[in-house]
């Protein structure tokens, strides 16, 4: 029952899954890592604690997680925010209380439902089966066992029994729903005035002691910040793995021993014709699609050399419909089951019968088939010397790692015996201001702070060999020391004037927004010369601030024109008149409506999910040591 459950729910599945299965929090082992730490807890739920281990395990698994999904390109000061720190906690706090619940109920998975559902997962399938290689695979890569493996998949199971039934227990009313979908589709047609602070610094007039004033009020604005300039040294994974050496014999023996990872499956090239039915589409409706694409597929059978015509001419699908209806090369598990289970069928040449997926009805033709085969050790030469390097690299990185880190510390007073045992170059830093960043492929706070610390501005002594990526360690030394200084008030005194001018300017600008304002709505004459109107919607409104749009969607438009202002510290002022309103109108044809629909319930999905979360605080209490919150790994 649960499989039809996740199957049939994927909008709900998805939306609660990233609050209760995330990938860097391992609540689902809790059992195998309890009471391995006996530091101050960072929370307390119910009656269990959430250690400073598990908190900073967490943050660890998040920070992997952004940068394989961003490519690496993470600023790394983002995951030392306190937003950052606390929402991870929310999601461990989050999962316990599940996890609690959970136990409560006595919710047990069996042997026989954990092997269904990982059966049944698609990536760990080779053409439909059950695959033990990739399933190992997996397990590897999550750096578990199979026993807590199997542990997390159950409790993310049981959790899925808990969640999807409240959150489905919402009822979408359609008379709320359509309201709500009515006021998000509404449109007024708007004219926009910007009133902007460089049309008022011509009435600015600062006082002659102004500047010293803003300057000795705000004298830390005007404090060059301690620096240092710095040479570093780098060791990295890849690094290691470019100098690797790679033989010929080395090439032949993995190939030979992993030949079944070169196995190329079957794959076929299609064209296809589509005539679009939604699943869910009345049955008039589909009929009429059957038969609009039977009739197509009689044109093909009776002039096959003319289907790239008809396909450009017909198909519904844009996507292929501008290359003559051309799919390019696909193997299994790429398309819906019913159009793969046509294409696989066909001969090469051969045009299917009207075939009927999620999508609609589709004519298809096999326009190739290249036959399962296993690529040739030239073809994949260069993929297994990469291979080789990686796992060299990765070998000769964790065998150096710690190597390298005693020999920074127990020579601190220089980065050259490393440089030589290593074979490392020594490379030099600009100046660097305390907080700043270092080079954008290795920039850490933590490295930073060392820089800064007493051992390596007052002592002269090499940082800590600092991880500032995975597979990546820097360990720096001090070259030249500048320490905080106040720039004297001439060599600022340009600037603080700008800066004061412009502030003025835009306050000026801001109390003239609201006198226009004032007279606007009193119905007086105000010489302005309003630009052309354009029409907007709440979720279309390029170019208008939130603010402005939740201002011009809050205003009442019982009488036309009306007017509306906001303004924006600092940028001046905008005003707006509102000259028409046009009712929302949505239909359960129009993708956009039912996108809104979904959204409304997703909605009222989150709404429950949360007043449920509320209830299990209330019978597990949740405290926060807020300094335990803030202590940052070091």
């Amino acid at each position: 029952m649960l499989f039809d459950i996740v199957r049939n729910n994927k909008r709900v599945t998805q939306l609660f899954l990233a609050l209760i299965t995330l990938p860097f929090a391992f609540w689902g082992v809790e059992s195998y890592v309890r009471n391995t730490d006996s530091d101050i807890a960072v929370a307390s739920v119910g009656r269990g604690k959430i250690s400073q281990q598990e908190f900073r395990a967490a943050m660890r698994e998040q920070q992997d997680r952004m940068r394989t999904q961003l490519g690496g390109k993470v600023d790394p000061a983002t995951f030392e925010t306190p937003q950052m720190r606390r929402a991870v906690l929310d999601s461990l706090i989050t999962q316990r209380l599940l996890a609690a619940h959970v136990r409560t109920g006595k919710m047990v998975v069996g042997d026989q439902q954990l092997v269904q559902f990982i059966a049944s997962v698609p990536s760990l399938q080779d053409k439909g089966k059950f695959s033990k290689e990739r399933y190992e695979a997996l397990v590897t890569s999550q750096g578990m066992s199979k026993e807590m493996f199997e542990a997390r998949v159950r409790q993310d199971i049981a959790v899925q029994q808990l969640v999807l039934p409240v959150t489905e227990a919402g009822i979408v009313g359609s008379v709320a729903s359509n309201r709500w979908m009515a006021t998000q589709l509404e449109r007024r047609e708007i004219s926009e005035l910007q009133l902007v602070p460089d049309n008022f610094t011509g009435k600015v007039s600062l006082g002659s002691d102004a500047v010293e004033k803003f300057y000795e009020a705000n004298r830390k604005l005007f404090e060059l910040p301690e620096q240092v300039r710095a040479e570093y040294l780098v060791l990295s994974r890849d690094a290691m793995a470019a100098q690797a050496a790679i033989g010929d014999e080395d090439i032949k023996a993995y190939y030979k021993t992993h030949e079944a990872r070169f196995k190329e499956p079957e794959s076929r090239r299609a064209s296809h014709i589509l005539i679009r039915a939604d699943k869910a589409a009345p049955e008039s409706e589909a009929n009429a699609a059957k038969a609009k694409a039977e009739g197509l597929l009689a044109q093909v059978r009776k002039a096959p050399a003319e289907f790239a015509k008809l396909a450009k001419q017909h198909s519904q699908d844009p996507g292929s419909a501008a290359k003559d209806g051309d799919l390019d090369w696909f193997g299994r598990g790429a398309m819906v089951k019913a159009f793969e289970d046509a294409v696989f069928s066909l001969k090469d040449g051969q045009v299917s019968d009207v075939v009927r997926s999620d999508f609609g009805f589709h004519v298809i033709r096999v326009t190739g088939i290249r036959p399962e085969r296993i690529k040739s050790l030239d073809d994949v030469k260069a993929e297994i010397v990469a291979e080789l390097r990686r796992e060299i690299g990765a070998k000769k990185y964790a065998e150096a790692a710690e190597a390298f880190g005693n020999t920074v510390y127990e020579q601190s007073d220089s980065l050259k015996p490393a440089a030589e045992k290593w074979k490392l170059e020594v490379r030099q830093t600009q100046w660097i201001a305390n907080g700043g960043k270092l080079s954008p492929n290795f920039d850490s706070p933590k490295l930073t702070g060392a820089l800064f610390g007493d051992d390596a501005l007052k002592n002269k002594r090499n940082t800590e060999a600092v991880e500032v990526a995975q597979g990546m360690l820097v360990a720096a030394r001090v070259l030249e020391h500048k320490p905080a200084a106040l720039q004297p008030i001439e060599s600022v005194r340009a600037d603080i004037e700008k800066r004061l001018i412009r502030e003025e300017a835009a306050a000026l600008a801001i109390k003239d927004g609201e006198e226009k304002l004032v007279r606007l709505r009193k119905g007086e004459t105000v010489d302005l010369k309003w630009p052309p109107s354009r029409v907007v919607s709440r979720n279309q409104a390029p170019g208008l601030p939130p603010e402005s749009i939740r201002a011009i969607f809050a205003t009442g438009t019982a009488t036309l024109p009306v007017h509306v202002g906001v303004g924006y510290s600092g940028r001046g002022y905008a005003l707006y008149r509102i000259s028409s309103v046009k009712a929302g109108e949505s239909s359960k044809d129009d993708p956009g409506s039912r996108a809104l629909s979904q959204k409304y319930a997703g909605l009222i999905a989150e709404e429950e999910f949360a007043a449920w979360m509320a209830s299990l605080k209330a019978s597990n209490p949740v405290e926060i040591n807020k300094a335990a919150l803030e202590t940052k790994e070091r």
